[in-house]
């Protein structure tokens, strides 16, 4: 599958194409560029590093080595957004640790009367997420910011819905990380301290002024980690707290209500 994606990179053209006319031969110029992508390819850089493209929630977006790659178990968090969302008037969301921008342009391609807002710590990968978001005709849709996690946005506690697929990998893990993650994508949106909690704790503490009343958090998790995240959202601050599996049916979102009212418990869905 590499292989035919590279090559339809190298020859501009669709898999539609490749099949259609499976005699077609490479000119000098394109042989020179395959044998090029392949040997980068060789060295376990990603495919989609390659090309500079992945598709995600059926939008094509640019990606580099200063973004995370996103996977399709990040659509898991997408979906449990837009059901959350559902009856909201104007919902303001904000996606922390944008990267790529693939979360915050999926929910502003489907929310069409949401106000969205996307931060990240790297100028670099806001860059790109900028890039996405005029390539998608979407940049008139979300407002990004520079902050590590919401401390730019310390001042506000209006957003109704607050959507993070945060570094969540712990230093001790990393011989279970694929190589090529570990090689080329950056390390800063994988790794978060020996437990891979270091920034998913203040993540909720933040999100929890950033919201109001009854507003919601939900975060992508790791495969183990959903005792260690339920057990972060205290009950006297949150209710609802609900955990959403993956098609493998391993916990991939964890998802949590800021109280509306006083400190009595609320319920666990889980």
């Amino acid at each position: 599958m590499n292989a035919e994606v590279l090559l339809m990179f190298v020859l501009g053209v669709n898999r539609a194409y490749l099949y259609t006319y499976p005699e077609r031969e490479f000119i000098a110029e394109e042989e020179t560029r395959y044998d090029e992508v392949l040997a980068q390819r060789a060295t376990g850089m990603p495919s989609q590093y390659i090309t500079g493209h992945q598709e995600f929630w059926g939008l094509d977006f640019v990606v580099s080595p200063a973004v995370l790659i996103p996977r399709p178990e990040t659509e898991h968090l997408v979906e449990t957004v837009l059901e959350l969302a559902h009856g909201m008037t104007r919902p303001k969301v904000i996606d922390v640790g944008t990267g790529s921008g693939c979360i915050a342009l999926a929910l502003a391609h489907e929310l069409r009367d949401a106000d969205i807002w996307a931060v990240d710590l790297s100028a670099e990968a806001l860059e790109i997420a900028r890039a996405n978001a005029a390539r998608l005709q979407l940049d008139g849709r979300v407002r990004f910011v520079h902050s590590n996690i919401l401390e730019a946005l310390a001042n506000t506690h209006d957003f109704d819905l607050v959507v993070s697929n945060p570094p969540y990998v712990g230093f001790g893990e990393a011989d279970k990380v694929q190589k090529s993650v570990r090689d080329f994508e950056p390390q800063v949106a994988v790794f978060a301290g020996e437990q891979g909690l270091d920034v998913i704790r203040p993540l909720i503490e933040q999100s929890h002024r950033a919201l109001k009343p009854g507003g919601w958090l939900a975060m992508e998790i790791g495969y183990s980690m959903r005792d260690a995240v339920v057990n972060l959202l205290n009950l006297t601050m949150w209710d609802e707290v609900r955990v959403v599996p993956d098609l493998q049916g391993i916990p991939r979102v964890v998802a949590g209500r800021k109280k509306a009212t006083g400190p009595s418990l609320g319920s666990a869905n889980l």
